[in-house]
């Protein structure tokens, strides 16, 4: 699956966000609507992360999950 799908499915797979980053409110979660670079922005914000620390732990999330 390619992050499109992520982005197309996002109603269902928010859940599975808010699960690995709890810090993240819903209205985070209905702002960044699936988008990977917004999904990164607010990764940093809430959790004080590099840049790369937040690519890297949405790489890790995104390829840990079942599709």
């Amino acid at each position: 699956m390619d992050w499109n799908r992520v982005e197309g499915n996002w109603k269902q797979i928010k859940g599975k966000a808010k699960e690995q980053w709890g810090k993240l409110t819903d209205d985070d979660l209905d702002v960044i609507s699936g988008r990977r670079d917004q999904l990164e922005g607010k990764i940093q914000e809430r959790y004080g992360y590099a840049k790369d620390q937040a690519q890297k732990e949405i790489d890790d999330w995104y390829n840990s999950q079942k599709w």
